[in-house]
């Protein structure tokens, strides 16, 4: 077992292979990783940062909308990554989970999964500016000096 991350590694890898769809939500943004590994003859698998949603059913719905071709799974898979998104891939997580998307077939999957990442990346990144200036939701403890 590999808990190097603050997570059983070897049971998110087991997550990511058994899931057809995926939700990884993480502690500093609110957005989540939605990963559809679904395939059929005209349409490929999907990575894509989203909302949060409020209930179950509001993720199942939101997903029917972005993949209408496809039945409401069964069920939806989710884990918490407690810590940066910089560490999923330092983990070897993300690289686990492109892998297994990239090896599904279809062209551009790489670029969508690159494209997910940078976009996480970011948003994390929105946060964490956020609350050294003190935005909204967020208490500075230390103010720098004016003048």
């Amino acid at each position: 077992m590999a808990t190097d991350f603050g997570i059983d590694l070897d049971e998110v890898r087991r997550v990511i292979d058994a899931a057809d769809v995926l939700v990884v939500r993480f502690s500093i943004t609110n957005r989540r990783l939605l990963v559809d590994a679904r395939t059929s003859a005209d349409e490929g698998p999907m990575i894509k940062v989203v909302p949060q949603a409020s209930s179950a059913e509001e993720r199942f719905r939101s997903l029917k909308v972005l993949r209408p071709r496809f039945r409401v799974p069964e069920r939806i898979l989710t884990f918490h990554w407690p810590r940066h998104c910089r560490s999923l891939r330092d983990s070897g997580i993300w690289d686990h989970l492109a892998r297994r998307l990239v090896a599904l077939g279809w062209s551009g999957t790489a670029a969508q999964c690159d494209a997910a990442f940078c976009e996480i990346l970011a948003e994390e990144r929105l946060v964490e500016v956020a609350a050294v200036r003190g935005s909204e939701g967020f208490q500075t403890l230390w103010e720098a000096p004016r003048g």
